[in-house]
């Protein structure tokens, strides 16, 4: 897979509804342009609510349409609760961090 078809969206601060429509948008951007894969680093994100979630929900199911793959990453105690009590963590794929998703890649090209 060429690096142009995988794409890193890193978005910062909270994750709520005024946000979520920005990164929707960043994530159709993406899958437009022929991503298959997009990796959400969520490093910096500090909080999520239900409507960030519902973004990333709405996000993976529109790319799982076109064959395509949304990750995630780098996510911190209160957004692994959240994923916990919504049972989203068996919906995503989550990786530790940017290294371990990379990692992963590496082991899937072999």
């Amino acid at each position: 897979m060429d690096n142009n078809q995988i794409q890193i969206l890193k978005p910062n601060g909270i994750l709520d509804a005024t946000t979520s429509q920005e990164l929707r948008t960043q994530i159709t951007e993406f899958m437009n342009s022929g991503a298959k894969v997009v990796l959400v680093d969520l490093q910096n994100i500090t909080f999520m609510d239900s409507s960030g979630l519902g973004s990333l929900v709405l996000a993976f199911k529109s790319l799982r349409a076109v064959d395509s793959q949304l990750l995630i990453c780098s996510v911190n105690e209160q957004i692994r609760i959240l994923f916990e009590l919504t049972g989203m963590d068996k919906i995503f794929t989550v990786f530790l961090n940017q290294e371990e998703f990379n990692q992963s890649l590496l082991s899937r090209s072999q």
